[in-house]
């Protein structure tokens, strides 16, 4: 073998390593927590259900329903509201990764798929509508930021993906219409060949665009500047780490596997004290990613959120990742997902059920479903506040560990 030749296979070696092997699902958690750290430190959260139902909104507007239903006026662009821009970079920087990976296919579902994935997204945004939030708003975002709300969504999510495997195994058993999948489309080799150099000028490409909005006059352009690059990385890292939080709760107990609840897990360990320091030191505060749904919007968000991440194949951002990947079954359970988010929140707001005013974050807010509930205002100090986030993390850990000994809390 030559010199060069040599080297290039090198370099071929280490960038497979890098960029087609699926990282540890350990390794992607810790990275995610660097990115939302980062998020943090500069005043912001991570959010996905937000822009979700921006996109609902829009569409409830463009359909004539938003005026019937109390759908408030869209203001902001795509690439101008928050949550809107951070789920558009989460989905390209997946759809990056699936290209320099060679993974992006459009993978076509069985007709009945396509059923499950509008009803899992109905459900999908009516139980983020009642919780606040999606598994990242209203489960990941307050469990870091202290809050027991998140682990009241945490509880309604177990209880909603163990009814929801019964009922998808029901179907399994029931319904043999629509159950044969469509051919597979075949991708040209030069295409296919052709896949990491486009997803190699997608990163150049958002990192001038980083650069380009960071370096201008406009305030509101630099302060989106941050969401560009740190919303793509979340979107890189999660389809390098298959990181799916629908997984993390539905696997205990469809197979017992319990490595990505286990890397949950990891990233809230190390996220939940560092979270404690950045609010002491007053960086963030706390309240602006605390739902008003403790406790009665947090369960009953969860378990319904539970059931239709279960039907949908996934959750609000492990949807978005997958979509980068050509998942067209994940496209219509996203398309039910705002579209059913918006509608379910104006809805909820109409009858008095939830808060009135979302984007109001500088007063604590109490709603006919719960109050924004937070540890250190209801325990004495925050070695308290630590120490039950500690053993709640402990006492999921050893239920999956015993679960993937013993398999006993497996349904199917």
């Amino acid at each position: 073998m030559s010199e060069g030749s040599g080297w290039l296979a090198g370099f071929k070696a280490d960038y497979d390593r890098l960029f087609v092997e699926e990282w540890s699902p350990y390794v992607g958690a810790i990275l995610l927590m660097l990115v939302i750290v980062a998020l943090m430190i500069n005043g912001l959260f991570w959010g996905v259900f937000g822009g979700v139902r921006h996109w609902g909104d829009a569409f409830n507007h463009l359909i004539g329903l938003a005026p019937l239903i109390g759908v408030p006026k869209v203001e902001e662009g795509f690439l101008t509201h928050r949550m809107s821009l951070m789920n558009i970079m989460l989905l390209l920087g997946a759809f990056s990764a699936a290209l320099m990976s060679r993974q992006f296919l459009v993978n076509r579902p069985p007709k009945l798929e396509l059923v499950w994935a509008a009803l899992g997204g109905t459900l999908m945004g009516i139980g983020a509508s009642l919780a606040g939030g999606c598994t990242t708003g209203g489960f990941f975002n307050p469990v870091l930021h202290s809050s027991p709300a998140g682990w009241m969504m945490w509880a309604g999510l177990l209880a909603g993906a163990v009814i929801g495997l019964k009922l998808l195994l029901w179907t399994l058993d029931h319904i043999e219409w629509g159950t044969q999948a469509p051919p597979t489309l075949e991708t040209p080799p030069a295409l296919l060949k052709a896949y990491p150099f486009i997803g190699l000028a997608i990163v150049v490409g958002v990192l001038v665009w980083t650069a380009g909005w960071y370096g201008s006059p406009d305030t509101v352009l630099v302060s989106r500047a941050v969401i560009v690059l740190l919303g793509f990385c979340i979107g890189f890292v999660m389809h390098r780490s298959r990181l799916c939080f629908a997984r993390a709760f539905r696997e205990p107990f469809m197979t017992a596997e319990g490595d990505m609840t286990k890397a949950l897990i990891l990233a809230l360990a190390i996220g939940i004290p560092v979270a404690a320091f950045l609010f002491q030191k007053k960086v963030i505060d706390p309240y602006i990613a605390i739902p008003p749904t403790f406790w009665i919007g947090s369960l009953l968000g969860g378990l319904v959120f539970g059931i239709g991440m279960v039907f949908a194949g996934g959750c609000a951002s492990g949807s978005l990742w997958r979509m980068g990947e050509g998942h067209v079954k994940l496209w219509v359970a996203m398309f039910f997902f705002a579209w059913m988010g918006s509608t379910a929140s104006a809805l909820l707001k109409k009858a008095g059920l939830t808060s009135i005013d979302e984007e109001n974050v500088e007063t604590f807010e109490i709603t006919a479903v719960g109050y924004q509930a937070y540890w250190p205002d209801l325990l004495p100090g925050w070695g308290w506040t630590l120490l039950v986030g500690g053993a709640l993390l402990a006492l999921w850990y050893a239920f999956v560990r015993y679960n993937e000994s013993t398999e006993k809390f497996t349904v199917l």
